[in-house]
């Protein structure tokens, strides 16, 4: 028996290489492996050599001091997620913008079916009580495409947006300012410009003594009777008229000659012994002395003093 053990171990001794016999020839391998490395790193003419020492440094590259080969791919996952997200937040972007211009095109055919609609069932019209801008909306981008008359009646639509109303002209919808539009024709009144028709003329010194002949005249044909030149104050300077008229019609020119003062570079003004100037306007229709007469006092005419 102990015989027979013995053979059996030793069969095994003989069957399972001990470690020294494993490594003996790969350390071997490798030593050849490193001489021949070295022999052709100092030697690179050797063929195949350039070949040998790529694969080596790939090996060596490839493999981390853990001896486990980095995972590169995983950088690159990350850089596609990313990527990908800053695409879908563009295309959400992109889809945003489209949304708005197809709603800012909604709103504008409908704003543009309003109108037409609008422009359409107008049947009132009412008459402009001075000449009015017509605006091309009523928003603060409008353009100004022309006037309408004073005193003219127009369609109205009804539509209004701030302080602008809509009426129809050349049958386009306009924008007028709010206000200025009544149900009766407003009665007229004397306005500035105009033309004299009575054949009447004056020889002045100051400019602004034509126009205010021009202007009464043209409001006031009835009158032809103006007095310039006279010796005396600034009849003498060339910068004074007498307007020849009594009574109301007096008091109707003496009143508007005043409220366009400025227009028409008046200083002060004088009838039925009173008084009004620029310098004290605060203080209204001012009264005179008594001067003795009906001319001193300025009672048959409208006294006007030019700057």
């Amino acid at each position: 028996m102990a015989q027979h053990r013995h053979t059996r171990d030793a069969n095994a001794r003989r069957t399972m290489p001990s470690a020294i016999q494993v490594a003996g020839p790969v350390a071997v391998l490798a030593t050849l492996s490193a001489v021949a490395v070295g022999v052709m790193t100092s030697n690179p003419s050797v063929p195949g050599a350039e070949d040998l020492l790529a694969s080596s440094s790939s090996a060596a590259a490839g493999i981390s001091a853990s001896g486990v080969a980095p995972r590169g791919d995983v950088v690159s996952r990350s850089e596609r997620r990313q990527d990908a997200r800053a695409e879908a937040r563009q295309e959400a972007r992109r889809d945003a913008k489209r949304e708005a211009k197809q709603e800012a095109k909604r709103e504008a055919r409908q704003e543009q079916q309003a109108t037409l609609r609008a422009v359409r069932s107008a049947d009132t019209r009412l008459w402009t009580t001075t000449e009015l801008n017509l605006w091309t909306s009523a928003d603060g981008d409008a353009r100004n495409v022309g006037l309408v008359e004073g005193l003219e009646k127009v369609l109205v639509t009804g539509r209004k947006d701030g302080d602008r109303v809509e009426v129809v002209v050349g049958g386009q919808s306009r924008w007028v300012t709010a206000g200025y539009l009544a149900d009766e024709k407003p009665e007229t009144g004397p306005a500035l410009g105009g033309q004299c028709t009575n054949g009447s003329v004056i020889d002045a010194g100051s400019p602004s003594l034509y126009e205010i002949h021009d202007v009464v005249c043209a409001n006031w044909p009835e009158i032809t009777s103006y007095g310039t030149w006279r010796s005396d104050g600034e009849h003498g300077e060339g910068r004074a008229i007498d307007i020849m008229v009594s009574g109301e019609t007096g008091w109707a020119i003496a009143e508007f000659l005043r409220a366009n003062y400025s227009s028409l570079g008046i200083e002060y003004i004088i009838y039925s012994q009173k008084m009004w100037s620029v310098e004290r306007s605060g203080e209204g229709w001012r009264y005179m002395s008594d001067r003795g007469s009906t001319t001193a006092n300025h009672y048959d005419h409208v006294h006007v003093t030019v700057y």
